[in-house]
C-alpha cells in the first residue's frame, strides 16, 4: 500500500528550497563582489537571475501541467537550478563575465519552480476541505524563507566567506529534492483525448487568467501590489541610513516585515474562512499603502511600525492570491496558472525597484508617497474588473 503523502513533508521542502532561493540571491551578490571584485557585475548576477524568472515561468508551468509526475519534473528543476548556481561560483573570476552572466540568466528560467510550481501541487496534497488552512500555511514558507534566507546569506558569508554562502545555498534547494520527487502523480488523461501543444496550452492558460474575472482580478492587484513592494525594497538602504543611522540596518527593516507577514499568516491558519479570500486581497494592499505612507513621516518608531504593518498586508494577501488561484483554476491548467502569476508578480517587483532606486536619490519621502500610490491603484485595480461572469 503507497504511504500517504503528508503536508509536513511538502511543508519542509518548500521551506528548503524557498530559503535556498531566497539565500541564493545576497549570496551571489557577495560571491559576485568578492570573486570579481565589481558591484556592477555582482547586482547583473542578482538581475539576470531575477528577471529571467519572469519568461521562464508560463512554458515551466505548462511542462507541469502536461506531466504524469509533476513532482519529478519539479525535482528536475531544482537539480539543474542548483548546478545552475554552482556553475555561475565556479565560473566568477575564471570564465568570461557574459558567460557567467549567461548561466546566471539560463538558471533563472526555473525560477518559478521554487515558488509557483510548488503551490501548484498543494491540491494533490491536501482535501479540499483542509486547502484553505494549507495555503496560508504555504504563505507562511515565503515569509519563513525571505526572513531566514538573507539573514543566512550575511552571516555565513561573514563568517565562512561569501563562496561558501552560495555552496549552503545550493545545499538547501538540493535538501528538497525528496519532497519533490515524491510528490503525489496527477491523474491520468481521459483516453481519446489527443494531447495539446504547448502553444495552445500556453493560450489556454492565459485565457483563464484573462478571462475569469476572479482571476483576473486577484492577478492584476498582486502584480500592482509587488511593484509598490519592490518600491519600498529598493528604499531600505537609504531609509535605515538616513533613519536609523546606517544602511546595513535597511536588511533589518526588511526581516521585520518578513516577521509580521509570518505571524499574520499563522493567525489567518487558524481561522482560514473568517474573510473571503478576494476582500483579503483588496484589503491587503489598503494596508500596504498606509503602512507606506506611515514610512514618509521619517521617524524611526513610525518607520519600525510602517514595515511591520507592511507585513501584515502582504502575508494574508498572499494566502488569499494562492486561495483564488486554486478555487478559479482548472485542474489541468494550474501549473501554468501558478508559475505564470509568479513570473508576473516577480516583474512587477523589478520594475517597481527599478523606478524607485533613482527616485529615492530625489526624494526618498516622495518615492515612498508613490509607492503608497501604487498600493493604493492595487486595490482600485481589484474594482476595476467587472466581478460579473458568464459562465
Amino acid at each position: 500500500m503507497r504511504r500517504r503523502y503528508l503536508l509536513r513533508f511538502y511543508l519542509a521542502g518548500t521551506v528548503a528550497a524557498r530559503a535556498g532561493d531566497e539565500m541564493s540571491g545576497p549570496a551571489l551578490m557577495l560571491a559576485g563582489f568578492a570573486l570579481a571584485g565589481s558591484t556592477v557585475e555582482a547586482s547583473s548576477l542578482l538581475a539576470g537571475i531575477t528577471l529571467s524568472a519572469a519568461v521562464g515561468g508560463p512554458v515551466l508551468g505548462v511542462l507541469l501541467d502536461r506531466a504524469g509526475r509533476p513532482g519529478r519534473l519539479l525535482a528536475g528543476a531544482l537539480v539543474l537550478y542548483a548546478a545552475g548556481l554552482a556553475v555561475i561560483l565556479v565560473g566568477l573570476g575564471r570564465l568570461p563575465f557574459t558567460v557567467t552572466l549567461l548561466v546566471a540568466g539560463v538558471t533563472g528560467l526555473l525560477g518559478p519552480a521554487l515558488s509557483g510550481g510548488w503551490t501548484a501541487q498543494l491540491p494533490r496534497v491536501v482535501p479540499g476541505d483542509r486547502l484553505p488552512r494549507a495555503n496560508a500555511l504555504d504563505a507562511m514558507t515565503f515569509s519563513l524563507a525571505s526572513l531566514v534566507g538573507p539573514a543566512l546569506a550575511g552571516g555565513v558569508a561573514e563568517v565562512l566567506g561569501a563562496p561558501t554562502a552560495v555552496v549552503v545555498s545550493v545545499v538547501l534547494i538540493s535538501s528538497a529534492l525528496p519532497a519533490a520527487w515524491t510528490l503525489p502523480a496527477r491523474p491520468g488523461r481521459a483516453p481519446g483525448v489527443p494531447a495539446a501543444s504547448v502553444v495552445s496550452d500556453l493560450a489556454a492558460g492565459m485565457r483563464v487568467i484573462a478571462g475569469r474575472p476572479p482571476l483576473a482580478r486577484a492577478t492584476l492587484s498582486s502584480v500592482v501590489s509587488c511593484v509598490a513592494q519592490g518600491m519600498l525594497t529598493a528604499c531600505l538602504p537609504l531609509l535605515g541610513d538616513r533613519v536609523l543611522g546606517g544602511a546595513g540596518r535597511g536588511a533589518v527593516l526588511l526581516s521585520c516585515t518578513a516577521v509580521s507577514a509570518l505571524v499574520a499568516n499563522a493567525v489567518l491558519s487558524r481561522f482560514p474562512r473568517a474573510l473571503p479570500p478576494d476582500t483579503v486581497i483588496w484589503a491587503g494592499a489598503l494596508v500596504q499603502a498606509a503602512a507606506l505612507a506611515l514610512a514618509a513621516v521619517g521617524s524611526p518608531l513610525a518607520l519600525v511600525v510602517a514595515v511591520l504593518v507592511a507585513g501584515i498586508g502582504e502575508g494574508p494577501q498572499l494566502a488569499a492570491l494562492f486561495d483564488v488561484r486554486h478555487r478559479e483554476t482548472p485542474d489541468h491548467l494550474r501549473g501554468q496558472i501558478f508559475t505564470t502569476g509568479a513570473s508576473l508578480k516577480i516583474t512587477g517587483f523589478a520594475l517597481g525597484a527599478a523606478a524607485a532606486g533613482p527616485l529615492a536619490t530625489w526624494s526618498l519621502p516622495g518615492t515612498l508617497a508613490l509607492a503608497a500610490s501604487a498600493a493604493v491603484l492595487a486595490a482600485v485595480a481589484f474594482f476595476a474588473i467587472p466581478s460579473a461572469t458568464s459562465e
